[in-house]
Protein backbone atom coordinates (compact mmCIF):
# COMPACT_ATOMS: atom_id res chain seq x y z
CA UNK A 1 0.00 0.00 0.00
CA UNK A 2 1.13 3.77 -0.43
CA UNK A 3 0.18 6.70 1.71
CA UNK A 4 -1.65 8.25 -1.50
CA UNK A 5 -4.92 9.73 -2.15
CA UNK A 6 -6.42 6.64 -3.39
CA UNK A 7 -5.28 4.91 0.06
CA UNK A 8 -6.02 7.94 2.07
CA UNK A 9 -9.93 8.27 0.95
CA UNK A 10 -11.65 5.21 2.12
CA UNK A 11 -9.85 6.46 5.27
CA UNK A 12 -11.33 10.00 5.01
CA UNK A 13 -14.66 8.60 4.85
CA UNK A 14 -14.40 6.34 7.54
CA UNK A 15 -13.19 9.18 10.10
CA UNK A 16 -15.78 10.92 8.86
CA UNK A 17 -18.28 8.79 9.22
CA UNK A 18 -17.54 7.78 12.94
CA UNK A 19 -16.40 10.51 14.19
CA UNK A 20 -13.83 9.88 16.69
CA UNK A 21 -12.11 12.04 19.11
CA UNK A 22 -9.10 9.61 19.25
CA UNK A 23 -7.53 7.20 16.53
CA UNK A 24 -4.75 4.59 17.76
CA UNK A 25 -2.89 3.19 15.28
CA UNK A 26 0.98 1.81 14.54
CA UNK A 27 3.66 2.95 15.68
CA UNK A 28 5.75 5.78 14.01
CA UNK A 29 9.04 3.96 13.83
CA UNK A 30 8.92 -0.29 13.99
CA UNK A 31 11.22 -3.16 12.55
CA UNK A 32 8.40 -3.31 10.16
CA UNK A 33 8.56 -1.28 7.39
CA UNK A 34 4.64 -1.16 6.81
CA UNK A 35 4.14 -0.13 10.25
CA UNK A 36 5.39 3.18 10.07
CA UNK A 37 3.87 3.51 6.32
CA UNK A 38 0.52 2.89 8.18
CA UNK A 39 0.93 4.79 10.67
CA UNK A 40 1.90 8.00 8.48
CA UNK A 41 -1.10 6.66 6.00
CA UNK A 42 -3.76 7.31 9.18
CA UNK A 43 -1.74 9.96 10.46
CA UNK A 44 -2.11 11.93 7.25
CA UNK A 45 -6.11 10.68 6.65
CA UNK A 46 -6.78 12.26 10.17
CA UNK A 47 -5.10 15.46 8.89
CA UNK A 48 -7.30 15.60 5.80
CA UNK A 49 -10.04 14.21 7.22
CA UNK A 50 -10.87 17.67 8.54
CA UNK A 51 -10.38 19.77 4.97
CA UNK A 52 -13.38 20.68 3.41
CA UNK A 53 -11.94 20.78 0.20
CA UNK A 54 -11.65 16.99 0.50
CA UNK A 55 -14.92 15.41 -0.77
CA UNK A 56 -16.16 12.33 0.34
CA UNK A 57 -19.55 10.78 0.59
CA UNK A 58 -21.14 8.31 2.90
CA UNK A 59 -23.22 4.90 1.70
CA UNK A 60 -26.21 6.21 0.36
CA UNK A 61 -23.78 8.80 -2.31
CA UNK A 62 -24.76 12.23 0.47
CA UNK A 63 -21.38 14.32 0.96
CA UNK A 64 -19.83 13.93 3.89
CA UNK A 65 -18.88 16.90 6.43
CA UNK A 66 -15.40 17.15 7.34
CA UNK A 67 -14.07 15.77 10.69
CA UNK A 68 -10.65 15.58 12.14
CA UNK A 69 -10.06 13.20 15.31
CA UNK A 70 -8.42 15.39 18.21
CA UNK A 71 -5.89 12.95 18.93
CA UNK A 72 -3.37 10.29 16.91
CA UNK A 73 -1.60 7.73 18.97
CA UNK A 74 0.51 5.05 18.75
CA UNK A 75 0.93 2.15 19.57
CA UNK A 76 4.83 0.75 20.59
CA UNK A 77 5.51 -2.36 18.93
CA UNK A 78 8.78 -3.58 18.53
CA UNK A 79 10.97 -0.87 18.37
CA UNK A 80 12.07 0.64 21.87
CA UNK A 81 10.46 4.25 22.11
CA UNK A 82 9.50 5.80 25.70
CA UNK A 83 5.96 5.84 25.86
CA UNK A 84 4.39 9.41 26.25
CA UNK A 85 1.69 7.76 28.61
CA UNK A 86 0.87 4.24 29.74
CA UNK A 87 -2.22 2.65 29.60
CA UNK A 88 -3.46 -0.22 32.20
CA UNK A 89 -4.35 -2.70 30.88
CA UNK A 90 -3.79 -5.95 34.27
CA UNK A 91 -7.83 -6.42 33.78
CA UNK A 92 -7.51 -7.31 29.79
CA UNK A 93 -3.70 -9.25 29.50
CA UNK A 94 -5.72 -12.21 29.56
CA UNK A 95 -7.89 -11.57 26.90
CA UNK A 96 -4.92 -9.68 24.70
CA UNK A 97 -3.38 -12.88 25.04
CA UNK A 98 -6.24 -14.64 23.72
CA UNK A 99 -6.10 -12.85 20.71
CA UNK A 100 -2.46 -12.48 20.17
CA UNK A 101 -2.92 -16.19 19.77
CA UNK A 102 -5.53 -16.36 17.28
CA UNK A 103 -2.77 -15.46 14.91
CA UNK A 104 -0.67 -18.53 15.61
CA UNK A 105 0.61 -18.84 12.36
CA UNK A 106 2.58 -15.85 13.08
CA UNK A 107 3.60 -16.34 16.57
CA UNK A 108 5.25 -18.80 18.85
CA UNK A 109 3.53 -22.57 17.86
CA UNK A 110 5.16 -25.44 19.49
CA UNK A 111 3.78 -27.81 16.87
CA UNK A 112 4.02 -25.67 13.91
CA UNK A 113 5.76 -27.25 10.73
CA UNK A 114 6.05 -23.55 9.02
CA UNK A 115 9.67 -22.02 9.22
CA UNK A 116 11.02 -20.10 12.00
CA UNK A 117 10.95 -16.53 11.71
CA UNK A 118 11.52 -13.38 14.53
CA UNK A 119 7.72 -13.54 15.75
CA UNK A 120 7.37 -17.68 16.02
CA UNK A 121 10.27 -18.45 18.55
CA UNK A 122 9.74 -18.60 22.38
CA UNK A 123 11.97 -15.54 23.08
CA UNK A 124 9.80 -13.24 21.36
CA UNK A 125 6.91 -14.35 22.89
CA UNK A 126 8.65 -13.69 26.50
CA UNK A 127 9.93 -10.41 25.20
CA UNK A 128 5.74 -9.06 24.36
CA UNK A 129 4.85 -10.04 28.07
CA UNK A 130 8.16 -9.03 29.06
CA UNK A 131 7.40 -5.35 27.62
CA UNK A 132 3.97 -5.50 28.92
CA UNK A 133 5.27 -6.30 31.96
CA UNK A 134 7.57 -3.15 32.04
CA UNK A 135 5.42 -0.65 30.80
CA UNK A 136 2.96 -1.08 33.89
CA UNK A 137 5.75 -0.79 36.13
CA UNK A 138 6.19 2.09 35.11
CA UNK A 139 2.69 3.21 36.24
CA UNK A 140 2.61 0.67 39.49
CA UNK A 141 0.45 -2.08 37.89
CA UNK A 142 1.02 -5.58 36.62
CA UNK A 143 0.35 -4.79 32.57
CA UNK A 144 0.47 -1.89 30.65
CA UNK A 145 0.61 -0.93 26.90
CA UNK A 146 2.45 2.21 26.21
CA UNK A 147 1.40 5.25 23.44
CA UNK A 148 3.10 8.02 21.49
CA UNK A 149 1.70 11.00 21.39
CA UNK A 150 1.46 12.39 18.45
CA UNK A 151 0.82 16.38 17.50
CA UNK A 152 -2.36 17.37 18.62
CA UNK A 153 -4.77 18.04 15.66
CA UNK A 154 -7.44 19.72 17.44
CA UNK A 155 -7.30 21.93 20.36
CA UNK A 156 -9.54 19.85 23.31
CA UNK A 157 -7.21 18.02 25.49
CA UNK A 158 -7.07 14.69 26.69
CA UNK A 159 -8.82 15.53 29.72
CA UNK A 160 -11.39 17.36 28.33
CA UNK A 161 -12.43 13.84 26.79
CA UNK A 162 -12.69 11.47 29.64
Amino acid sequence: FRNDREHQLPIIAALRRYRPDIVLCNAIHDRHPDHGRGAQLISDACFLSGLKMIETFDHDGQPQAAWRPLHVYHFIQDRQISPDFVVDISAHWEKKWESIQAYKTQFFDPESTEPVTYLSTPVFTKFMEARAREFGHLIGVEFGEGFTRERPVGVKQLTDLI
